[in-house]
């Protein structure tokens, strides 16, 4: 018992609360509209969007592995740069350079698989549980941006290329998410393979709400204000932090079930 809450207080990552992946579902959202804003509402462009954010994100992920505790505020930033360069790399990745929505979704999903095998090897486990050292600390994060980039290309490739549109593939990647749900209850399915294959569809589902919220009407869209949509999901996501247990944890059930 000792050990167990000694490890608990050492994780730099929040518990996994149905708090926590209502806040990932909204800061993956604000991902999409606030990467949209300023790559094509301030018409700066995919690359310069990429550079701006990657360096935040770069800056918020070695403060987040100097800090010596869970700091709900740095680690959800740190999330929210992660999911917004993600929108801008898949995008240039996608668009810019041309291989387009399953070339790049393919290749992301490659890089995905890719550092969470590597990490294994390094590490004996890609339980988030394990965070609670610099090198674990470093796959996590570089997992989860690949897994955030990732995410832009599959909702973007659902919509366009899939042919479900927006509003169609947020209801494709939400089915997806209740048929993880349903295996988490009724059985006995490893719980970090469960994860982090949520962690990686709440992405898409952000992806596609975001564009559903922001596009024009003739492609699909609602056409909201991309800068005050990301004002009003950063408003929703600062109150929730507030007001939603923040604490840090490990995956539940980990003990028992590692990869």
């Amino acid at each position: 018992m000792t050990d167990n809450r000694h490890a608990q207080a050492l994780s730099k990552v929040p518990a996994l609360t149905l708090g926590f992946w209502v806040i990932k579902i909204l800061a993956t959202t604000l991902g999409e509209t606030a990467g949209d804003t300023v790559s094509m509402t301030m018409a700066l462009g995919y690359l310069v969007g990429t550079a701006i954010f990657a360096t935040l994100l770069v800056a918020l992920v070695w403060w987040q592995m100097c800090a010596r505790t869970f700091q709900p505020w740095l680690y959800w930033t740190t999330i929210i740069a992660s999911t917004t360069a993600g929108t801008t790399m898949a995008d240039f990745a996608t668009r810019s350079m041309g291989i387009g929505y399953t070339g790049g979704s393919a290749l992301l999903l490659a890089c995905v698989l890719i550092s969470l095998l590597v990490w294994h090897r390094a590490t004996g486990s890609i339980s988030v549980a394990t965070v609670q050292s610099s090198k674990t600390e470093m796959f996590y994060w570089i997992t989860i941006t690949f897994s955030q980039t990732l995410g832009t290309a599959l909702g973007d490739w659902a919509a366009d290329s899939g042919g479900l549109g927006y509003l169609g593939g947020a209801v494709l990647f939400s089915a997806g998410l209740l048929a993880l749900l349903a295996l988490y209850f009724w059985t006995k399915t490893s719980r970090v393979f469960l994860f982090w294959a949520a962690f990686i569809l709440t992405r898409p589902l952000g992806a596609t709400v975001g564009d559903f919220l922001d596009k024009p009407l003739d492609q699909g869209g609602l056409d909201f204000s991309r800068p005050i949509a990301s004002l009003v999901l950063s408003i929703v996501i600062a109150a929730l932090i507030v007001l939603l247990p923040q604490r840090a944890g490990k995956h539940p059930e980990s003990e028992n079930k590692t990869a």
